[in-house]
């Protein structure tokens, strides 16, 4: 009987293995994978500092970072208060790597920030083997960027650098150009805070302010204008260079900011970055369940056709569904201002007709008035008090989406309070309150719209 009940007892032991989920047998396994670092390599910096000092060249010293320089003191200058800035971005990297912060304590490296690079191939810190750059490169666990005159984007070219060593040493990354650069513009984008001007991870920024003289943004918006920006697959397909152009550096940002914010892509990009770092990390990316290349390619167009300071990804989502047709009587929904463009449900057919009515009053923002803040309510014809994209703010616009590649965007086909729409191709009807993404948190409230497909305006005057 004894016997009988330990077989049983077996048998079950058996089947609950059988059974279980991957990732409970995978057990501490999975978490290693999922924080997949390694330990620093301790170098003596020693000898370094003192060949420097001998040279003439300042030297700046934190718990992270050896800066040696041979810019001269400046009154007002931020140069050795960038080590500082340098620690309190490592413990970002650490947070978003899951590496424990007892082993980023062991972990340090040495910049060199050059105006005159001669000075530092004399004082043999800046060896031969280093190939010539244009603004920066790294070397494991020492980089070189060059000096500039604008404090924001010294500190950006210092942090992108330090990015690349944190990556190279801790996770002996070897992964695909558009990540391996898009990451580094990604952690290394930030604005200082409060008196203490105190790091902050500002990867899309709010303000121009804020990133001096750095342009990613600036620069997304010309390549849509000019034609020149890329799918997301050939984004993907970037060739690491020695000297990296101002686009490919801003191409390779927006994938990643596009990837790491939007929603639908989030769970994709996070299980990509569980490692490891190689060159199969695209392929790991765009075949997560996740991923679907047609809606993810349309989905990245719209990202950089409307993307722009304090962009909230999360509000400007989009609902690409056909939509039903437009009937011969009214039918209603309603424009959130707080969101960016918004899916009603209806359908156009190419060279069909249709009317649009708003009514309604939304707060699209708010003003410092002498009582403290004061809404800026508007109709769906908008108010002049401010103007985004040559269109007042709070104005109704109305849009179809033109699938042309890099080049997609939305097509406005109406704007206002009342709106005759001929659409030139078959597709949903777009809607939104026009306003600066940046501000569409402050916003309140939703229009009304109305839309009725309209035979009688083919028998206005203006049309016989």
């Amino acid at each position: 009987m004894k016997c009988c009940l330990m077989q049983q007892a077996a048998v079950l032991v058996f089947l609950t293995l059988l059974f279980l989920p991957a990732y409970v047998l995978a057990g501490e396994q999975q978490v290693d994978h999922a924080k997949l670092y390694f330990h620093p390599v301790n170098f003596e910096w020693k000898d370094l500092i003192h060949r420097s000092r001998l040279a003439g060249l300042q030297v700046f010293e934190s718990d992270h970072l050896v800066l040696i320089t041979d810019r001269p003191r400046r009154a007002g200058d931020d140069i050795e208060e960038l080590p500082e800035v340098f620690d309190e971005a490592v413990n970002v990297w650490a947070d978003h790597y899951s590496v424990p912060l007892s082993v980023v304590s062991d972990w340090k490296v040495c910049a060199c920030l050059i105006v005159d690079r001669e000075r530092f191939r004399e004082a043999g810190l800046l060896p031969d083997s280093i190939p010539d750059f244009t603004n920066g490169y790294c070397d494991h666990y020492r980089f070189w960027f060059v000096d500039q005159s604008n404090p924001a984007y010294r500190r950006h070219l210092m942090l992108h650098e330090g990015v690349h060593a944190f990556t190279a040493t801790l996770l002996k990354m070897s992964a695909p150009a558009w990540y391996t650069e898009g990451i580094a513009e990604w952690l290394a984008t930030h604005r200082l805070v409060n008196e203490e001007k105190v790091f902050e991870h500002a990867p899309i920024p709010s303000s121009p302010n804020e990133v001096e003289q750095l342009g990613r943004i600036e620069t997304i918006r010309r390549l849509c204008n000019t034609g020149q920006a890329m799918e997301i697959q050939d984004v993907f397909k970037l060739r690491p260079t020695r000297h990296g152009t101002i686009n490919s550096y801003a191409l390779a940002w927006s994938v990643v900011a596009f990837l790491a914010t939007h929603p639908r892509y989030q769970k994709a990009f996070v299980a990509m970055e569980q490692g490891p770092f190689d060159e199969r990390m695209t392929h790991r990316l765009t075949t997560h369940a996740g991923w679907k290349p047609s809606v993810g390619s349309r989905d990245f167009n719209a990202f950089i056709s409307e993307l722009d300071y304090g962009y909230d990804t999360d509000l400007m989502v989009i609902d690409w569904s056909q939509g039903g047709p437009v009937a011969d009587k009214w039918l209603t929904s309603s424009v959130a201002a707080n969101r960016g463009w918004q899916n009603p449900g209806w359908r156009l057919e190419a060279g069909q007709r249709y009317r649009l009515k708003a009514t309604g009053f939304c707060s699209v923002g708010t003003v410092q008035g002498g009582d403290g803040q004061l809404d800026l309510r508007s109709t769906a014809d908008g108010i002049s008090f401010d103007w985004y994209r040559g269109k007042p703010l709070g104005r109704l616009l109305a849009a179809q989406w033109v699938n042309k590649g890099p080049q997609s965007h939305f097509e406005l086909i109406g704007e206002g309070a009342e709106i005759n729409i001929m659409p030139g191709h078959t597709g949903p009807l777009f809607l939104k309150i026009n306003n600066l993404p940046g501000r569409l948190r402050e916003c309140r409230g939703e229009i009304r719209v109305q839309i009725v497909h309209d035979e009688s305006v083919d028998r206005l005057p203006s049309q016989q």
